[in-house]
């Protein structure tokens, strides 16, 4: 008996069909989950195939899965989970400031905002707020390199998750085992390590559940032919940050919403439901000429609602969007439409 609804499973696709016409991106994909026990409602990529008609199938790589099978450099997604680690370790809380000089140099190597502007003294809530580089990679060098990796990799990162797909991979991390500033710098805001989309939505959904990592799975139960039912979604759960730590980071992450996202998209804010979300905009790895394009980019967004007894949280990527650099550009009114589809279609509660 599987999680996955046909309905929201439909819906998200002809979504996705609908952004990768628009901005003619090499791939697209999609995850909608239960962040509370790991309940995946949608699994959706493109291009894809009629299962119906294989021998239509030039390229063998469309009958992978890159949800599970691929893994991608995040981006900014990825500054929640810096902040969660700094207030869980008290490196920070949520009053905490800092002097943010636009970019800072470490070991060698110039780290900067998105922007290259300096804010001056600011609360760390700005990091998410506005995406900032050098917050995030202040607040990983405060927590310290190996207690930082070790918080990274609690929340499942560099593992498989288990999930019941073939094939699965698991992220390349193998920045957080250097010694050096730098690559525990640059992890802190999503370059420089890799995780696959199942990989990415389990760790985050341990700011969304209260700090519980779970198992992401598409089988519910299985029933057998003697009438035996064995039910599978009672999985194991581990706890790897405090739920006070989680409520903090989903406060700056409903700001994000309320008060950065909702200024050029205000559909995302809604009047009677708090949403939790961040952007997140990646350069893309040269693998030819080392280093990374200057013009290519990964795209990805993450939600969750309602934000603090949340129903479902989403996932969406698009590799490499032709005419946009920002995934805000690109992303969010995708999101958006999900988010009042779900709540319409679950009928769920208002929360505000």
């Amino acid at each position: 008996v599987a999680s996955i609804d046909p309905a929201v499973q439909s819906y998200t696709e002809t979504i996705l069909k609908k952004v990768k016409d628009t901005w003619k991106s090499d791939s697209i994909g999609a995850i909608i989950m239960n962040p509370k026990n790991g309940e995946i409602y949608t699994m959706a990529s493109l291009p894809s195939f009629d299962p119906n008609n294989l021998k239509e199938v030039k390229d063998v790589k469309l009958f992978s899965n890159p949800l599970v099978e691929n893994v991608y450099e995040m981006g900014s997604i990825i500054k929640p989970l810096t902040m969660a680690v700094g207030i869980d370790t008290g490196a920070i809380n949520s009053d905490s400031t800092y002097n943010d000089t636009g970019f800072m140099m470490s070991n060698g190597k110039r780290i900067a905002n998105y922007d290259g502007k300096a804010r001056g003294v600011i609360s760390v809530k700005e990091v998410l707020g506005q995406s900032l580089n050098v917050g995030a990679a202040t607040v990983a060098l405060k927590v310290g390199n190996e207690r930082f990796s070790e918080y990274f990799k609690s929340f499942g990162l560099g593992e498989k998750t288990g999930i019941d797909q073939p094939n699965e991979t698991k992220g390349i991390i193998d920045n957080l085992n250097s010694t050096r500033d730098i690559e525990h710098a640059t992890a802190s805001y999503g370059q420089g390590i890799a995780m696959s989309p199942i990989e990415t939505i389990r760790a985050l959904s341990v700011i969304a559940n209260g700090g519980m990592l779970i198992k992401p799975h598409i089988v519910n139960s299985i029933e057998y032919i003697d009438g035996r039912t064995e039910n599978l979604l009672d999985g194991e759960s581990l706890r790897v940050i405090e739920s006070d730590t989680a409520t903090d980071v989903t406060k700056m992450l409903v700001s994000v919403v309320d008060n950065s996202i909702s200024k050029a998209h205000p559909d995302i804010k809604m009047e009677h439901y708090t949403i939790a979300a961040k952007t997140g905009t990646a350069q893309i790895a040269d693998h030819v000429n080392g280093g990374y394009y200057s013009d290519r980019y990964l795209h990805s967004f993450f939600g969750y609602f309602p934000a603090y007894d949340p129903k479902f949280i989403v996932f969406i990527y698009q590799v490499y969007p032709k005419g946009a650099q920002y995934a805000s550009e690109t992303l969010v009114d995708p999101f958006t439409e999900i988010t009042k589809f779900l709540i319409s279609y679950y009928d769920i509660p208002p929360d505000r």
